[in-house]
């Protein structure tokens, strides 16, 4: 059996090393897990299979905090005219972002903590699209988690362990082309998007994964799983 076999682990093994390291990091507080990775990786997904693992035995023991419910909103990016550069760092409100984490991070469960989510239909985030209560692991999903620049750099410290979610160039240009579709664009404005805008975006984020504590690579239903260095 070669290390690559012995590294496939299932969403289960996870979500069992997610919760032993919760219980280690002691009762009366929450334990944030960040998922980083490039746009169209699949963070949503491994986060929500994450979370779907954990709650099996309690309905209420996991909860997922994106980071897209910070998107500034379109207005507010076509006054300052960053419209068409959305999804780059700026266009975060991450100074709200550090507020909310901090919110999670230092309240005990049973706490009620709103978190914004974004609104793929309307293009802007929704106010407090989900409220944790009893949640004790809270996932933690975004691009910029393990940016080391002025306002993200203080999400790490934020974060009890962050993972990388990684992916090839090619499975990540089919799926923004297939969101941006989606989302109503035509094609031609979807290429030009995925060419000037987000592929950028997902070589900034390719470079922070020597920061996080683990690289996850899918490989079916299974991820091959390595220390990041």
């Amino acid at each position: 059996m070669n290390e690559e076999t012995r590294s496939l682990v299932t969403v289960g093994n996870l979500a069992r090393q997610v919760v032993s390291a919760a219980d280690r990091a002691g009762p009366g507080r929450r334990y944030l897990l960040g998922i980083a990775g490039p746009p169209g990786a699949g963070k949503s997904t491994v986060a929500a299979r994450l979370c779907a693992a954990l709650n099996r035995s309690d309905a209420d023991l996991a909860g997922v905090a994106p980071m897209d419910g910070f998107h500034r909103t379109t207005s507010e990016l076509t006054a300052t005219e960053d419209l068409e550069r959305k999804g780059q760092p700026q266009t975060f409100d991450v100074a709200g972002f550090i507020t909310r984490l901090r919110a999670i991070r230092y309240s005990v469960p049973d706490t009620p903590v709103g978190w914004p989510v974004y609104d793929r239909e309307r293009h802007d985030p929704v106010p407090d699209g989900v409220v944790f209560h009893r949640q004790r692991i809270v996932v933690v999903e975004g691009n910029y988690l393990l940016l080391d620049e002025p306002g993200w750099r203080d999400v790490r410290t934020l974060l009890d362990e962050c993972w990388y979610l990684d992916a090839g160039t090619a499975l990540i240009e089919r799926r923004l082309y297939e969101r941006h579709l989606a989302g109503g664009k035509a094609p031609e404005v979807a290429r030009a998007r995925i060419t000037h805008n987000d592929l950028p975006n997902a070589e900034l984020v390719a470079a922070t994964r020597a920061r996080a504590d683990l690289v996850l690579t899918p490989r079916g239903e299974k991820y091959l799983v390595r220390v990041a260095h």
